[in-house]
């Protein structure tokens, strides 16, 4: 079936990839984003008549309200995403990443459906061995993990939602970012083929941008038997330590080294393993590993050699 879909910041990384996937699907897709990174991330999909896109801030509550009224599906990816742009925006992070989302829940009818990206750093240090899963306590650490706590609450508190608690993303995008930490050491194993690690032990779980991308179309095709709950989002065989990760990495590109740092921290401080087996009971299986992952990130960073693509 056939919907209307609005996705707010829709050119950002998991929009660029998101939108394009709705649209093979026959959805009709507006996208509403401010473009603050100058991104031309959706010009492939400009051709499509089922396409529509408006240049506007999704903070705006007329212009949503205008736009809302012909919608079946929302899907609201408009964020300040990261600690480090987090913390040097934090007005415009909470007004963004909570306020708009509250305001955005209080809109909807409860015939519409509204699908929500959060991020399961808001587990924030987890108990050792032991997996977090949806009924864990929440406990985020950064600005960032608790504006995305807050807004689940508000999307959560409507009957006709669902909240992905998303594992730390990779992979290429036509909106790319390099500050994600498995595309970042990437980046620094093939550019620098050197890194230096602080507090390599911390673990955190990974999933591809495409298995994202399939989880919210899973969402939607799946809607009556999701809604009203959280899921998390990764890989259940990639619950990995930063160290391992580069052990990983260095199997595909040998000339990589990395050292453990004796002294020095972290400013990220999340440290847990998840559990994906709620979204996986219900049919969803990522199909990108680790691994495939990190060999498209090699191939990838032959054609690009800057920092642009970043959010830091």
């Amino acid at each position: 079936m056939a919907f209307n879909v609005l996705v707010t910041g829709g050119a950002g990384y998991l929009g660029s990839i998101l939108v394009p996937e709705l649209l093979s699907r026959g959805h009709k897709v507006t996208v509403l984003d401010n473009f603050m990174f100058a991104q031309d991330s959706l010009n492939a999909v400009c051709f499509n008549p089922n396409f529509s896109v408006v240049r506007g801030d999704c903070r705006d509550k007329n212009l949503l309200a205008q736009l809302i009224k012909t919608q079946d599906v929302v899907i609201p990816l408009a964020a300040l995403v990261g600690a480090p742009l987090c913390a040097r925006d934090e007005i415009g992070t909470i007004t963004t990443n909570r306020d708009s989302v509250v305001a955005l829940s209080k809109m909807l009818s409860n015939e519409q459906m509204l699908l929500m990206p959060i991020t399961n750093s808001g587990y924030g240090i987890g108990e050792e061995g032991k997996f977090c899963t949806e009924e864990s306590p929440l406990n985020p650490i950064s600005l960032y993990g608790t504006t995305k706590v807050e807004a689940e609450e508000a999307v959560l508190s409507r009957s006709s939602s669902i909240s992905f608690r998303l594992a730390t993303v990779f992979g290429f995008a036509p909106r790319m970012r390099l500050d994600l930490l498995v595309n970042d050491f990437v980046y620094r194993a093939v550019k620098d083929k050197a890194l230096v690690l602080f507090e390599s032990h911390f673990k955190r779980n990974y999933i591809h941008i495409r298995d994202v991308a399939r989880a919210f179309i899973h969402g939607i095709d799946n809607f009556e038997a999701m809604k009203g709950e959280a899921y998390n989002v990764g890989l259940s065989d990639a619950n990995l330590s930063k160290l391992e990760l580069c052990q990983r990495i260095q199997q595909q590109v040998p000339k990589f080294t990395f050292l453990e740092a004796p002294i020095g921290e972290d400013p990220d401080k999340r440290d847990y393993i998840v559990s994906n087996e709620k979204i996986e009971a219900t049919g969803f299986q990522p199909q990108f590993s680790l691994d495939k992952g990190i060999a498209e990130l090699v191939k990838g960073y032959e054609m690009i050699s800057n920092t642009r693509y970043s959010n830091v």
